[in-house]
C-alpha cells in the first residue's frame, strides 16, 4: 500500500517544485529521491530596436525531490534546487511538506500557482502577456489538488521578516536592493479535463509588490505596486493540432500612494501541429494598457512562429521568428526588430 500511495505522490512533488524529465537516484523502504535538471542555450535577437545577436543562457537549473511514507495514506515530502543565471547561482526552492490523495501541501521557499500562469507556444517572443510580477518567495504556503479531471491549488506569500525581500525591488540603474514593506501576495487556480479540452482559470492579489515600471506607464523607475487579477486559459487537443487561448486582465496600482493607476488586458491565441518529432507553432498575443493619468493607451501585437525537433526525449532543438508592432502612452510608434533565435534544450 505504501508503494501505491508514493508513486501518486510522485507527480504531485515535481508540481510543487522544478518539472523536468527525471533520474531516480534511490527507491527502497518507501523512501524515493529523484533528480533533474536542465541546461539551455540560445543564439538571440530581441524584437526591441537595434537589438544584435548574441548567445544567452536561458536555462540552467538542478533540482533533487524526495518522498517518504510515513503512514499507508500519507507521504512526507521534500525538494530542493538551485538555478544558474547571469553567472550567479542561487538556490531558489527549498521546501518540505506532505501529500497523499488529498493532494500535497507544502511550505517554505518556493513558486506561486500563478508561475504556471500562461498557455502560450512561443520559447521567447511572445510579446507583452498577464504579468503577475512576483511569483515566487521564502515565505510560502502552497496546496494543490489533482484528481486527473477536476484540479485547483492555492499559495500564499506570507510577509516576511524584514530581513529581506520576496520580490526584489531595484534602484534608478535596475540593480536589486533590498525592498521597503514586504509583499503579501495570495493567489489560486481552478481547471477541469474533460475529453481533449483542458480549462482553468488563475487569481491573483499582492499587496506592496516590488516592481520595476511597466512600459513606462508610471514614470518611475522603482515603485511598489497592489496589484489584483486573473488570467483564463484553455486548450484543447485534434489528432496532430493542438489550440490554445487565453484573456487576462490585471490592475496595478501604487502602494501607499495616489498616485496612477495601470489597467491591463491581454489576449493570447496560439496553435500547433505535430509531425512525427517536430512540432510547428503559431501564434498572436494582444496587450492593451490603460494608465488614468495618461490621455494615449499602450496597445502591442506580437505574433510569433516556431518550430522544434526533438532528437532525444530529454534533447530539443528549436528556432523561433517574431514581429511586433504598437503605440505607447506617448501616442507614438514603438520602433521594433524582428526577432529571432535558436537554441538548444538537454535535460535530465
Amino acid at each position: 500500500m505504501k508503494k501505491t500511495i508514493l508513486a501518486m505522490a510522485v507527480p504531485a512533488l515535481l508540481a510543487a517544485g522544478s518539472a523536468s524529465a527525471s533520474i531516480n537516484l534511490y527507491d527502497a523502504n518507501g523512501v524515493k529521491v529523484d533528480a533533474s535538471g536542465a541546461t539551455e542555450v540560445q543564439y538571440f535577437s530581441d524584437l526591441a530596436e537595434n537589438s544584435e545577436g548574441k548567445f544567452r543562457h536561458d536555462d540552467g537549473d538542478i533540482s533533487i525531490n524526495t518522498t517518504v511514507a510515513i503512514s499507508d495514506k500519507i507521504n512526507a515530502l521534500g525538494g530542493f534546487a538551485y538555478e544558474f543565471e547571469d553567472g550567479d547561482v542561487s538556490n531558489d526552492e527549498l521546501f518540505v511538506g506532505f501529500g497523499g490523495d488529498f493532494g500535497t501541501v507544502t511550505f517554505g521557499r518556493q513558486y506561486l500557482i500563478a508561475d504556471d500562469a500562461g498557455n502560450g507556444k512561443d520559447y521567447e517572443f511572445g510579446g507583452e502577456g498577464v504579468d503577475f510580477v512576483a511569483a515566487k518567495g521564502d515565505q510560502v504556503v502552497k496546496y494543490v489538488y489533482d484528481n486527473g479531471s477536476f484540479y485547483a491549488g492555492v499559495s500564499a506569500l506570507l510577509e516576511e521578516d524584514g530581513k529581506e525581500s520576496d520580490a526584489e525591488a531595484f534602484d534608478n540603474n535596475g540593480n536589486p536592493v533590498a525592498g521597503d514593506d514586504e509583499d503579501q501576495i495570495i493567489d489560486g487556480r481552478i481547471g477541469y479535463r474533460t475529453g481533449d479540452l483542458d480549462m482553468r482559470i488563475y487569481a491573483y492579489n499582492g499587496t506592496d509588490v516590488d516592481a520595476k515600471d511597466i512600459n513606462d506607464a508610471f514614470d518611475k523607475s522603482t515603485l511598489q505596486l497592489d496589484i489584483n487579477g486573473f488570467n483564463i486559459e484553455a486548450d484543447y487537443v485534434m489528432d496532430a493540432f493542438s489550440f490554445a487561448a487565453s484573456y487576462g486582465q490585471v490592475e496595478y496600482e501604487e502602494s501607499n500612494a495616489s498616485g496612477a493607476e495601470l489597467n491591463v488586458d491581454t489576449i493570447g491565441l496560439a496553435a500547433d501541429y505535430t509531425m512525427g518529432k517536430n512540432v510547428f507553432a503559431i501564434g498572436y498575443n494582444r496587450y492593451e494598457g490603460d494608465v488614468t493619468s495618461q490621455a494615449q493607451d499602450f496597445d502591442q501585437d506580437t505574433v510569433y512562429v516556431n518550430a522544434t525537433h526533438n532528437f532525444h526525449s530529454n534533447v530539443a532543438g528549436y528556432v523561433e521568428l517574431a514581429v511586433a508592432d504598437g503605440e505607447g502612452f506617448d501616442g507614438q510608434d514603438l520602433d521594433f526588430d524582428t526577432a529571432y533565435l535558436a537554441g538548444l534544450e538537454v535535460k535530465f
